[in-house]
């Protein structure tokens, strides 16, 4: 079902939704030249403007969804929806994330087979994995124990 008025679902409104100031604050302080600074009123305008544009891709991927008696919004229906709303120069980026995306879970997927193909026990991988994290502790505190072996600065 979809709602324009502002409403995304119950016990929600758009007060409640924002995106991680800092984070975009960082993509912005990425994308611009180094010798030029971002007004915190900026930073605030453009969280709001993205919060906007996901609100009317979702709002009008929702409505294909429902055209096509589905419950779940798949992202073919985002793609649909940048066509529908005219933002048809962004689909071919999003097709490429989308691809980049999916052979991350493929490649996460191989991960997972490899451990379960490795023909170690749960018991043996558990091993394997308390002696790596011995070893990682073992570095970690090679530097803070030659650091309380140096001499104290005496005053």
């Amino acid at each position: 079902m979809s709602d324009r008025e502002g409403h995304i679902g119950p016990g929600s409104s758009d007060d409640d939704l924002s995106l991680p100031k800092a984070t975009v604050a960082k993509m912005i302080n990425e994308l611009l030249p180094s010798d030029v600074t971002c007004a915190k009123e900026t930073r605030d305008l453009v969280i709001e403007c993205c919060v906007e544009f996901i609100h009317l891709i979702s709002s009008e991927a929702n409505e294909i969804c429902e055209q096509e008696s589905k419950k779940t919004i798949a992202p073919e229906h985002i793609i649909g929806a940048l066509k529908r709303l005219g933002f048809d120069s962004f689909t071919t980026e999003v097709e490429d994330v989308l691809k980049d995306h999916k052979q991350q879970q493929k490649d996460r997927e191989k991960k997972a087979d490899k451990i379960k193909d490795s023909g170690l026990t749960p018991e043996e991988l558990q091993a394997k994995q308390e002696e790596l994290f011995a070893l990682s502790r073992a570095k970690f505190a090679q530097p803070q124990q030659q650091q309380q072996q140096l001499p104290q600065p005496q005053t």
